[in-house]
């Protein structure tokens, strides 16, 4: 039991580490760009990072850059629970994953002081993952409970986030390229964001509200007839309007706007297998854009780590990206510990393997609440440990209830809110026998 107290403790630390390179703190202050000389800051944040963005922008500007408060203004929309304390900057807390009136008031707020910028104003755009759910304007004639019922059927579906994003930025007054429309005319736009997707598609980031979309209406038909059967009348009714149409790359209203990637999943990745390294395990990064159902990658990872056992490798194996969970059953969980679950299984207590999967944002599926878990942590002793507790691994996993497995065995990874997001850690540790310590 020592050693697997090792291990996990292991698993934690490599957790941590890829969380740690993507705060706003050690990710943020080099890239704000200073203040034009007579204009105004005006910061708007959307998303889990969005809070502590925020208070560490206000501290660049008014400390580092000696910017008189009277010319940084703007608003900072973030999930429930992921507030930071700031001293000039407003904060709001609204849903994610589905949106609430604090998000549409917020939102409505945002839209409001980017059409206040006025010629020489910079515009500074704080972005990071769940700003699609935190930024909410539905367009004209769909309301807010609609919009919620089309991303409760998205969720539930096994749509991939790109997917989900379409629609969203199809349905939306400020998502695809629409805030960067609402700014008043003369004044610049920086978006700075924390890129929480497969292969940093800087579109899908929060939806892309300063970006030009490629997507159309007609790919948010179809994505809407293929996933959401029965959809709101008004939601289709504004699917097929063309004043609903998004900017297109080459538009001139994105002129005098830059979009920059402050951290990524690959950045967090690479500092995870640097603290592996430094624990002396080899480091194997599986890339930072996975995407698939979260049972059938666990089992693929499992089969790679057992091999790799069986081939006396002390190693790690860590990836990235947004798996899905299609959901059949009425349990709790999401898709890291539903990975967590299945690689169990399939590992099936081999002696030498441990691992854990985390969302970085600190929350993993679950009710929506800040204090939902981000994962767990599997080890050798998973299954029988659970056995004894009178649990089927199989039967908890055939009914998507992950949540209700690990929490029984006290192996729910829980961090917190970490006010940061880069989508899923992965980490795998094969430890072959003779390289134990005590």
């Amino acid at each position: 039991m020592q050693h697997t107290d090792l291990m996990r403790t292991r698993l934690t630390r490599l957790f941590e580490a890829a969380v740690a390179a993507a705060r706003a703190e050690n990710c943020l202050p080099q890239h704000l760009p200073p203040a034009e000389t007579n204009g105004r800051i005006l910061l708007l944040a959307a998303g889990k990072a969005a809070g502590a963005m925020t208070a560490v922008a206000e501290r660049v500007y008014l400390d580092e850059h000696g910017l008189s408060p009277d010319r940084l203004t703007g608003l900072c929309v973030t999930r429930h629970g992921y507030a930071r304390p700031t001293r000039h900057i407003p904060v709001i807390e609204a849903g994610h994953p589905v949106p609430d009136s604090a998000g549409v008031e917020g939102t409505a707020k945002c839209l409001e002081i980017a059409a206040g910028a006025r010629p020489g104003d910079r515009i500074v755009v704080l972005l990071s993952g769940g700003g699609s759910a935190n930024w909410v304007a539905p367009v004209a004639g769909v309301s807010l409970a609609d919009k919620q019922a089309v991303t409760r059927a998205l969720l539930r579906s096994g749509a991939a986030i790109d997917e989900i994003n379409t629609l969203r930025r199809h349905l939306s007054r400020i998502k695809g390229g629409r805030l960067a429309a609402a700014r008043g005319a003369g004044s610049l736009m920086t978006t700075l964001a924390v890129s929480d997707v497969p292969n940093d598609e800087a579109i899908a980031i929060a939806s892309g509200p300063t970006l030009p979309d490629p997507s159309t209406l007609a790919d948010a038909r179809a994505l809407l007839a293929r996933y959401v059967p029965n959809p709101p009348a008004s939601i289709v009714a504004a699917l097929a309007d063309p004043r609903n149409e998004t900017p297109k790359p080459g538009d001139p209203l994105f002129d005098d706007t830059r979009f920059e990637i402050v951290a990524r999943p690959a950045l967090s990745l690479e500092a995870a297998a640097q603290a592996a390294r430094d624990m002396g395990y080899e480091a194997i990064l599986l890339g930072d854009s996975l995407e698939g159902e979260a049972s059938e990658v666990a089992a693929a990872h499992a089969a790679r780590a057992i091999a790799l056992a069986q081939a006396g490798r002390r190693c790690v194996l860590l990836s990235g990206g947004e798996l899905t969970v299609t959901l059949r059953g009425d349990g709790r969980g999401g898709p890291n510990q539903e990975y967590a679950l299945a690689l169990a299984v399939a590992l099936d207590g081999h002696p030498d393997i441990f691992a854990v999967a985390g969302d970085t944002d600190g929350t993993d599926g679950g009710t929506g609440a800040a204090d939902d878990p981000a994962g767990a942590l599997v080890d050798p002793t998973t299954l029988c440990r659970a056995r004894a507790e009178g649990h089927d691994a199989a039967a908890f996993l055939a009914r998507n209830d992950s949540t209700g497995f690990f929490g029984a065995l006290n192996d729910l990874l829980r961090p917190g809110p970490t006010y940061t997001n880069v989508n899923d850690f992965r980490a795998v540790i094969i430890d072959k026998p003779e390289a134990r310590r005590p």
